[in-house]
């Protein structure tokens, strides 16, 4: 299985684990195939510019952590980014809506929180 994880994912890993479920938990901790968007890094470092999140780790700080923990940053192609006029409307979120994109493209199952996006014809995971 690959797995892709959401930006809320990612966050609950670097700066509070009890803050995931116990079966994303284990499969971040235990499986390979992780991955998670460059898109993920770039809502971070918006959501830290305007104030909407309080991480103290920089981007190349968690770009750090990322590779430390085997978690491939995935680029952005074009043909992701095509998926994404495909999706319905359904998740106003540009940056859950290229995530999906990502996860349909590569065949991944997404770890996330969000109630929208298994919405899609995405497999999730909390």
């Amino acid at each position: 299985m690959k797995y892709l994880l959401d930006t809320n994912a990612l966050i609950f890993s670097l700066c509070n684990p009890s803050g995931l479920s116990s079966t994303a938990t284990k499969i971040i901790t235990t499986e390979k195939d992780l991955s998670v968007s460059i898109v993920s890094l770039w809502e971070i470092a918006i959501k830290q510019a305007i104030g909407k999140l309080n991480i103290k780790s920089t981007i190349p700080e968690i770009e750090k952590i990322c590779k430390e923990r085997d978690i491939e940053i995935l680029a952005i192609s074009s043909d992701e980014l095509e998926g994404v006029k495909n999706l319905s409307p359904v998740h106003k979120d540009p940056f859950d809506r290229l995530i999906v994109s990502q996860a349909q493209k590569r065949n991944c199952i997404i770890i996330t929180s969000d109630k929208i996006i298994p919405e899609y014809d995405v497999e999730t995971i909390w």
